[in-house]
């Protein structure tokens, strides 16, 4: 049987009606769905945020409300990048003097405090200037500038002779205090000077850092370290005190 013009009219009719009634319908279920998955990260207290890239803030002025605090200038170089969860930031010298007990120039800026970046092109902390200096008391001093904990994680131990002598895997607290590192040594450091698998090496035995290379250099060579009086009292602590 054939179709006639009328027939075939209304065909194409009800087609088109149908596709864009799924259209819309479909459209419908986008905005439900966006809306569940922004009720969902209120419940949760985030609301979707872009993830900044280290390229998109780099040298970029930082500020707590109308507060300058400093500029980002880099970050760790790490191959994992969910280890690197700390910006290193130049403070302001007068936020150094109020806000530190001993001032630093380089210091640690969490990822997490980045609320966004402004019209101006400066970055907005989502925290406040005490929430900071609280950030900065809970991190180590390693020629002059802080570095918070995920910052020293992972990285290989040098001497000044630049031997490997293991990586660090944790952090030592004395009284609320980072006091040293947790070294998990390599097999051959062990072998040739008789220490454990892990061993504790306190914090001032460390003169600098080699941020490219992701390191932390000590300020002498490896057997003078283990005769050190601070080495031989961090390690005969028990758990951190």
């Amino acid at each position: 049987m054939g179709f006639s013009i009328e027939m075939a009219i209304n065909y194409t009719t009800n087609a088109i009606g149908f596709r864009i009634y799924i259209a819309k319908e479909y459209k419908t279920f986008q905005v439900k769905q966006g809306a569940s998955r922004n009720k969902l990260a209120k419940e949760m207290g985030k609301m979707p945020n872009d993830k900044y890239d280290i390229q998109e803030l780099l040298q970029r002025d930082v500020y707590v409300n109308d507060k300058k605090v400093g500029k980002i200038v880099g970050e760790r170089h790490h191959p994992n990048e969910a280890r690197v969860r700390s910006m290193r930031l130049q403070v302001e010298s007068d936020v150094a003097d109020e806000f530190m007990r001993k001032p630093a120039e380089l210091v640690p800026l969490p990822k997490e405090l980045v609320h966004s970046i402004r019209n101006d092109g400066t970055v907005k902390l989502s925290k406040s200037m005490r929430e900071l200096q609280r950030r900065w008391r809970n991190t180590v001093r390693i020629d002059e500038k802080l570095y918070a904990p995920d910052e020293m994680l992972d990285r290989a131990v040098l001497d000044n002779q630049g031997d490997e002598i293991g990586v660090i895997t944790d952090l030592f607290k004395v009284k609320r205090t980072y006091k040293g590192v947790i070294v998990q040594v390599r097999i051959g450091i062990q072998k040739q000077y008789g220490v454990d698998a892990q061993i504790r090496i306190p914090i001032n035995a460390f003169s600098r850092t080699r941020e490219r290379l992701d390191e932390v250099v000590l300020s002498r060579t490896f057997d003078k370290v283990l005769s050190l009086p601070s080495y031989l009292s961090i390690n005969e602590m028990g758990e951190e005190e």
